[in-house]
């Protein structure tokens, strides 16, 4: 595997379990669950407004990973969607990262 793909597959688990360290905090913390994570999400103006620029980042790359997995026919890209939108852009965007870059089998 080449460097440029282990560093892909590094930043995707570094992506995946660092926020998810953090979110799992503020729920055992107060106690709230899901539902309390998503409300602290629109605390401020601030926390808002980086909610809306992930979510907005997240639409972006899911138009492009349907793009381009339907025009490639590379279906295991796909996985990268529900990656993004159940852990976040931070694990789904170097996910397909990693996956995009495999060699091609043909």
């Amino acid at each position: 595997m080449s460097p440029l793909r282990l560093a892909f597959l590094a930043i995707a688990v570094w992506g995946a379990v660092h926020p998810m360290y953090w979110f799992l905090k503020h729920m055992r913390e107060s106690g709230t669950g899901l539902g309390g994570l998503i409300d602290a999400w629109y605390v401020n103006a601030s926390t808002t407004g980086l909610t809306w620029d992930l979510t907005i980042a997240a639409i972006a790359l899911t138009v492009w990973v349907l793009a381009e997995s339907l025009g490639r026919r590379d279906w295991l890209g796909l996985v990268a969607i529900p990656a993004t939108f159940c852990i976040g852009v931070s694990c789904g965007l170097p996910l397909y990262l990693f996956l995009r870059s495999r060699p091609s089998v043909a």
